[in-house]
């Protein structure tokens, strides 16, 4: 094992653009499930020089498929051209095949603690191999997969952290997916999360929702949300919002009037309000972590 991350950590430390490499790999048992070798990648977009950070990105897509495009590829891009190391993961989801058959409840299948077992997998392997701050982005529900890291950082769901810490730096949910309980919640993600067979288990659903683990330790939060969400419903930050500023934890949220759901960082998708967030973002990163005042 030891020498398989050496290498891992190597490859990604010397790629200039885009390299994938598999995060469980070699196989063996993660998450109390086997993992295939393909079914988790991590994809690093490097800058020239030294990275001021890095981040973990986590496209959104319900829990069942991912946007690996305006949400992954596009954000890593973007993040690397402005002197950020991002690392695109594509974690285990439900599958379309699964959404459609509703087979989960009979024949298994990715669901909770997969993805977050996933995401802690990642930043230990980007932090083994930068010592700067490493944080973690996702949008929807890859938004409330970021937000589980900075609260439940407390359990290695890996197995493997092996001493290393699992709380990121920062994190920054983009209009994200929230609560599993609430009016608000948003149906389909709490399905693709939780499995068939699983949505009515309220001890599941209550563990889940973010608003109610938030600690004071939980990370600076940069929050995301719009008013005109038809997607998720933007009631979803406003608990989020609420419970951070309860337990004084450091955050900015950002509301804008327009923008809807699901443009990441495609500015074909953006309105004029969501054209504003990246320079928001880069903003608020450099007010925490680089000392700007």
């Amino acid at each position: 094992m030891r020498k398989y991350l050496t290498v891992l950590l190597l490859v990604l430390s010397t790629v200039l653009r885009a390299q994938t490499v598999q995060v469980w790999d070699p196989p063996f048992q993660g998450a109390a499930d086997a993992i295939r070798k393909d079914a988790v990648t991590l994809t690093a977009y490097l800058p020239e020089g030294t990275p001021k950070a890095a981040v973990v990105v986590c496209p959104g897509g319900s829990y069942f498929w991912l946007d690996r495009r305006g949400e992954g590829e596009l954000v890593g891009k973007w993040l690397a051209g402005n002197g950020i190391a991002a690392y695109v993961l594509h974690y285990r989801t439900g599958g379309w095949f699964n959404f459609t058959f509703h087979t989960r409840a009979v024949f298994g299948g990715n669901r909770h603690p997969a993805m977050i077992a996933d995401l802690q997998r990642a930043i230990t392997l980007v932090r083994q191999q930068y010592d700067g701050p490493v944080g973690a982005m996702g949008f929807s529900a890859g938004g409330h997969l970021v937000m589980s890291a900075a609260e439940f950082f407390g359990t290695d769901f890996t197995g493997r952290a092996a001493g290393t810490s699992l709380r990121p730096d920062f994190v920054a949910p983009v209009y994200p997916v929230v609560s599993m309980r609430a009016p608000c919640t948003h149906t389909r993600s709490r399905r693709g999360l939780l499995g068939d067979g699983r949505t009515g288990n309220q001890a599941l659903r209550d563990s889940l929702s973010l608003e109610c683990h938030v600690r004071p330790d939980t990370p600076p939060v940069f929050l995301l949300r719009c008013d005109d969400d038809p997607v998720v419903d933007p009631a979803n930050a406003e608990l989020l919002d609420a419970a951070l500023t309860e337990k004084g934890v450091p955050h900015r949220t950002v509301r804008y009037r327009t923008g809807g759901h699901g443009f990441g960082a495609n500015p074909e998708k953006m309105t004029e309000d969501t054209a504003l967030w990246q320079a928001e973002f880069l903003d608020w990163l450099e007010e925490i972590h680089y000392g700007r005042h």
